[in-house]
């Protein structure tokens, strides 16, 4: 088992003035940890598979019932699991082997997506299967996700790499958002949607071997004789009373009731907005991607955590506003290009927000606080997915994005009033942790950074 890594101050002071290793680059700094290669690597394999389900999964809805309205179903019922065992979950996380949940989560996924591909390949697929199979879905990732966010550290051993891990794993994800659209698409119109599910079930072996390949420390259970409502009060009261937190968090959960439903839509946008098929679904969903990872690769590019409270407000204006403009669009190459930027907005804020989270949380808190980060990211969306379905059954698509997308530049404004109270919040946990050069501090203290 895992121990969690623990440093001192006077550690933290030396990792923060310690060199640059030779010979790794800025931009791939975190990749000089082994098991964050591991990880990378058979990530990036199975997220290109989990990928291609979700496309599938929007087209083999719309194509059995025509309608926008099981859509949103459909994404509610993958999502509201882990809405409401999501805190539960964190508290296990912090109790338990974290890569032990992960490899029983990753094994139960490829479970699922193989039971998909089956019923899919013969034909006896339905709504009322798919429905089920996104519950069971919902349910391993209200483990899974903060599961994944809380062993992201016991892959760094060094924590100044861990904002460059954060942004590398952003960008795997979105090469994967890229590449799975894209040969979902393509699949779908040669062999049909259950070889989408197929090639997902397969690809979880590259995850599963990645984790059980790893060599970490022993993992110490700490001996708690707090029961489990304890434990997830005392998370409930540091995220809902520490501003920073608190704050970023009621921000991502606007932006995901609001925008991030955006792609359960977009299979309408590709049929009857755009009048294409499944090779414009895919390519609607690698502009996103390309968008995304390009602003994935521009945050590992940082060399510092400072001005990222900015980034965020800024991030969630830019996607608002993509979605309202792509929402009057009737043109394939100006709707690619503003679900690019779509993508680039959402991913800055959603990696911008993790790295801050990530950066100031408290070891013992950390699966329970993530746990709160994967409901406002994930939690909220099948609210949205149903008020997304409902409202383009009732206005259309189109006027949908429009509205949704005025909430997420409105939920931007407000938190841009709110970064002088989280700087104040934040700056001394940032001096305190070592990780910024003293040549900044006194910037901090002008006000000149977050």
């Amino acid at each position: 088992m895992e121990e969690p890594i623990a440093r001192d101050e006077n550690e933290m002071d030396a990792v923060a003035t310690a060199p640059a290793r030779h010979g790794i680059s800025l931009a791939w700094r975190a990749m000089r940890h082994r098991n964050f290669r591991l990880f990378f690597g058979g990530q990036s394999i199975s997220l290109i598979g989990t990928w291609m389900t979700r496309i599938a999964t929007a087209w083999l809805v719309y194509r059995l019932t025509g309608s926008a309205w099981l859509l949103g179903i459909v994404g509610f019922a993958g999502q509201i699991p882990t809405f409401l065992l999501a805190p539960f979950a964190g508290v296990w996380v912090d109790r338990l082997n974290r890569r032990q949940v992960l490899v029983v989560t990753q094994s139960l996924a490829m479970v699922q997506s193989l039971a998909l591909a089956a019923l899919t390949l013969s034909h006896r697929i339905h709504i009322a299967e798919i429905l089920w199979l996104s519950v069971f879905q919902g349910l391993i990732n209200a483990f899974d996700m903060p599961g994944r966010q809380a062993f992201m550290v016991q892959m760094i051993e060094d924590r100044q790499d861990l904002g460059n891990a954060i942004a590398l794993n952003s960008s795997m994800v979105n090469m994967a958002r890229l590449v799975g659209p894209s040969l979902a698409g393509l699949v779908i119109a040669g062999f049909g949607e259950g070889y989408c599910f197929l090639i997902d079930g397969i690809s979880y072996v590259a995850v599963i071997v990645s984790l059980l390949m790893m060599r970490l420390p022993k993992f110490i259970v700490k001996p708690t004789i707090v029961p489990l409502i304890g434990q997830l009060k005392e998370g409930w009261t540091y995220v809902s009373q520490f501003a920073p937190v608190r704050t970023i968090l009621l921000l991502f959960a606007v932006v995901s009731l609001m925008g991030m439903p955006f792609t359960v839509l977009m299979p309408i946008f590709a049929v009857k907005v755009l009048h294409g098929g499944p090779h414009t679904l895919g390519f609607l969903m690698g502009a996103v991607g390309t968008g995304a990872l390009v602003a994935a690769i521009s945050l590992a590019m940082r060399k510092s955590v400072l001005g990222l409270g900015r980034v965020i407000a800024i991030s969630a204006a830019i996607f608002g506003a993509a979605l309202i403009a792509f929402g009057t669009s009737r043109m394939l190459w100006l709707s690619l290009l503003l679900m690019l930027i779509t993508g680039y907005g959402m991913m800055m804020g959603m990696a911008a927000s993790n790295t801050i989270i990530q950066t100031i949380v408290p070891e013992d808190k950390r699966g329970r606080v993530m746990s709160y980060y994967t409901m406002a990211f994930v939690g909220m969306a099948p609210f949205g997915s149903l008020l997304a379905g409902g409202l383009a059954h009732l206005v259309g698509a189109p006027v949908t994005l429009m509205v949704t997308g005025a909430f997420c530049i409105a939920g931007a404004g407000w938190f841009a009033t709110q970064l002088p109270n989280i700087r104040l919040h934040i700056r001394p946990i940032y001096r305190d942790m070592g990780i910024l050069p003293p040549e900044l501090v006194a910037a901090m203290d002008d006000g000149s950074g977050d």
